[in-house]
């Protein structure tokens, strides 16, 4: 009975805590209200922490609360920048002032942004980068400064931002970098300027995950600049002057490598041996290479190939080319652009989509009937390779095979067939063919020219395009479908025509496609895209803010082995949030990462995940009365304790304290008001990793090219220092 009493206390010492009680809920009315009333002008305040003023056409900064953690001023018209602009936010995560006019970077502009760990400064009219341009901004960790004019850039523009982790520069006017020294970034995108030679002294990244060089004039690729890079997946080099595969291609450093471009180079021809390191690679692009065709089993060194994209070449479609299409079907090989994938040869397929053909279609020599006493076989006729099987030649189109009716016939009565050399066009034909272009290349009536280093053009007619003019403007009165015509079958499209779709996955990364949820919204504004951890015990949404400009994106630093789910709404749209705290709205698809073999390295998640003001709030009312409660009930059984030890010390003098009454105390203070504290559960492994999340870390981003986002887990398999990274 004595314990039991203990827990009743008179009405004069629960006042206090009904007090406590109602001033913090008055606290938080307060809190509401300020929120509402610090909103600026023209900008959009639904979180309590980030704050919208994209698009209002302004000029100046505008003036938000000192507790703002992600600003978006986008679409702006600010010329300028000033200290003041930045003077008290120092709380600032994620700072996006792209698309404005800005013409320059002030020198320490952001000094007193020393947590801030997202910049966007695309889209303006920049021209050139100081040494202290970003002065103070020891946490950053996403530098985005695509599109602008910059021309120059101070060699000790980045001393200091030793934890960046993605850096591009794509779209600007630089002809030399300065040496970039950054030992955690994952990401470098240097395409569309002009640099025509990159050194090992350019590039200190040796945990680069993606390297992006896109049209910079390179005419080779150092070996010691991508054999630095142990843990490369991703490298880009379309559009530049390779005439051949660079060597770098053939290091043991590039086994992990998963996505490749050579696109748009002029190749003279590609050798299986070149490729053969390659062996996780899943992802491969040779559009616009010149490319005849492929030799019969030119991809058995990519035992993992997903993707495979051969669009804008000159496919020569006859029967060597037959085992293509069969080969793509059986490795469930996803053809990308099948549309501009087509024919050039022969006449009878010129113009095809590759796509539709079937084996029938590529004119391989009927059997022949062969009479050995009275017994029948079929046999096919065999084919001749044009070209060695590990070669193929890309730099000039040999002419079309010869016409069918130059075949030898198999007609025979009763006497033996005696086989007889093929016709083979004279020397001199051959000789004079050199100077001229192959028949049929051009198509629908266009002009074909070569030049000296045998490359072909085509100069096509009114209402016709195309790299060899094989599309047709179409007539705009829609045309009866045929009763008679049996349909080909169509690519595979998503169930939904507004549905997202992840293009392929490793195990830190989901590269999306967004097409078909851009294409059904001529009017969206932007991309709301929402994913989370279906595998891990933080289930709790993550919300980044996309353009539509770009259609793909890849989410990066994510666990192996987990499955996430991800959804895509148009930007401004008010999300469901459901009971189990994620939120869903628009399409949604769900995608599991690879598993890794290496489980030592253990993932840190680093960053702020957005979550609702409300949940905020409940758990500080209850951690909050649960301390007092705590509280109360240990200064209550002390006291009741000293009153009674104080009686019994005036009837019988002192004595020891009942060991019962000791562990009913340390009861109240292990177990909290009535031991209905729950008590801490063991941590449990998720996703192959060895360390929770933390309850109240927060995630959150944006980026006008690829948006700004907060910190996840390390994408790096191999190193566990790294941070995470998106694109």
């Amino acid at each position: 009975m004595r314990s039991s009493s203990l827990w009743t206390a008179s009405p004069k010492e629960s006042r206090p805590v009904n007090i406590m009680l109602l001033y913090l809920v008055f606290i938080l009315l307060i809190s509401a209200v300020e929120l509402s009333i610090d909103c600026p002008e023209l900008c959009m305040c639904n979180a309590p922490d980030s704050i919208f003023c994209n698009n209002r056409k302004s000029t100046s900064v505008p003036h938000v609360p000192v507790t703002t953690q992600h600003l978006y001023i986008f679409h702006n018209n600010i010329p300028t920048l000033s200290q003041d602009d930045f003077r008290d936010l120092g709380e600032l995560v994620t700072l996006d002032l792209s698309q404005n006019v800005l013409a320059e970077v002030p020198d320490r502009v952001f000094e007193s942004l020393s947590k801030l760990k997202n910049l966007d400064l695309s889209t303006n009219s920049i021209t050139h980068i100081s040494k202290e341009s970003f002065y103070g901004l020891v946490q950053l960790e996403r530098l985005y400064l695509q599109g602008n004019r910059i021309q120059s850039i101070h060699w000790e523009a980045f001393e200091g931002l030793e934890m960046l982790l993605e850096l591009k520069l794509q779209g600007n006017l630089l002809t030399s970098l300065p040496s970039l020294y950054f030992p955690s970034l994952l990401l470098l995108d240097l395409s569309h300027n002009y640099i025509p030679t990159l050194g090992h002294s350019d590039l200190h990244t040796p945990n680069l995950e993606a390297l992006k060089l896109v049209s910079l004039g390179l005419t080779s690729v150092d070996e010691d600049v991508i054999g630095s890079m142990k843990n490369l997946h991703e490298l880009d080099l379309s559009g530049n002057k390779l005439i051949e595969v660079p060597q770098a291609l053939r290091q043991d450093s590039l086994k992990g490598l998963i996505k490749l471009s050579l696109a748009s180079n002029p190749l003279l021809e590609l050798r299986i041996k070149e490729f053969q390191k390659l062996v996780s690679l899943q992802e491969l692009d040779l559009s616009g290479l010149n490319l005849q065709g492929f030799s019969d089993g030119f991809f058995e060194s990519f035992p993992r190939l997903m993707h495979l994209t051969v669009a804008e070449n000159p496919l020569n479609c006859q029967c060597p080319l037959a085992w293509f299409p069969i080969w793509l079907k059986e490795k469930e090989v996803k053809l990308k652009k099948p549309q501009i994938t087509r024919c050039h040869f022969p006449l009878v397929n010129a113009g095809k989509m590759l796509s539709e053909l079937e084996y029938k279609d590529f004119g391989c020599a009927p059997t022949t009937t062969e009479y050995i006493g009275f017994v029948k076989g079929n046999t096919f006729a065999p084919q001749i390779p044009t070209t060695p099987p590990d070669m193929i030649h890309t730099k000039a189109i040999p002419p079309p095979l010869p016409p069918s009716e130059e075949t030898i016939s198999s007609k025979t009565d009763n006497y033996p067939i005696h086989p007889e050399h093929p016709v083979s066009p004279s020397s001199s034909r051959e000789e004079n063919e050199q100077h001229f272009c192959p028949p049929n290349i051009c198509l629908n009536g266009a002009t074909c020219t070569l030049d000296s280093l045998g490359f072909v053009s085509c100069s096509c007619p009114s209402g016709i395009s195309g790299l060899f003019c094989e599309n047709e403007l179409e007539d705009p009165e829609p045309q009866q479908p045929s009763t008679t015509k049996v349909p080909s079958v169509a690519p595979a499209m998503p169930s939904k025509p507004d549905a997202i779709t992840s293009l392929h996955v490793t195990s830190t990364s989901i590269h999306l496609d967004l097409h078909h949820f851009i294409e059904t919204r001529p009017n969206i504004r932007g991309i709301r895209l929402t994913y989370r951890n279906l595998s891990g015990p933080d289930r709790r949404p993550i919300i980044l803010s996309l353009p539509t400009s770009y259609p793909e994106y890849t989410l990066r630093g994510l666990r192996p082995n987990c499955t996430y789910s991800v959804c895509a709404s148009p930007l401004g749209e008010k999300n469901i949030v459901k009971s189990n705290s994620s939120i869903e709205s628009g399409s949604c698809t769900e995608a599991r990462t690879e598993g890794v073999l290496v489980t030592s390295v253990q993932p840190q998640v680093n960053g702020h995940t957005s979550i609702s003001s409300t949940l905020i709030t409940a758990l500080a009312v209850l951690a909050l009365v649960l301390g007092l409660a705590v509280m109360v009930g240990t200064l209550i059984c002390l006291r009741r304790k000293r009153r009674a030890n104080a009686g019994m010390e005036l009837e019988l003098g002192p004595a020891d304290p009942d060991p019962t009454e000791l562990d009913s105390i340390k009861s109240c203070l292990d177990n909290g008001v009535n031991g209905t504290l729950p008590l801490k559960q063991p941590e449990k492994d998720f996703c192959q990793t060895s360390q929770l999340p933390l309850l109240f870390q927060q995630n959150g981003h944006l980026d006008y090219e690829s948006p700004l986002m907060q910190g996840q887990c390390p994408s790096n398999n191999n190193l566990a220092s790294l941070k995470p990274s998106y694109f």
